[in-house]
């Protein structure tokens, strides 16, 4: 899985995540990432449309986004 999120970095492309909180409430989300520690990940957020900071742990599958329409473009 971290694979699937280094590449979508690098290739600047969207991945869909199924996320838990800390509270166990699940979530699907389209993210596009910004950075990646070990621990963390910094994405943009397309359902709250926000920078957002995720637990690597509590990434329970991610998948590259095959849409176009989540595609964030370099300013």
């Amino acid at each position: 899985m971290n694979g699937i999120l280094v590449r979508c970095l690098k290739e600047n492309n969207p991945v869909e995540i199924i996320y838990m909180a800390d509270d166990h409430c699940l979530s699907q989300r389209k993210i596009q990432v910004l950075a990646i520690s070990r621990t963390h990940i910094k994405a943009f957020c397309f359902l709250r449309r926000q920078k957002r900071t995720f637990k690597m742990s509590n990434i329970l599958s991610a998948s590259p986004v095959r849409s176009k329409n989540y595609k964030l473009h370099a300013n």
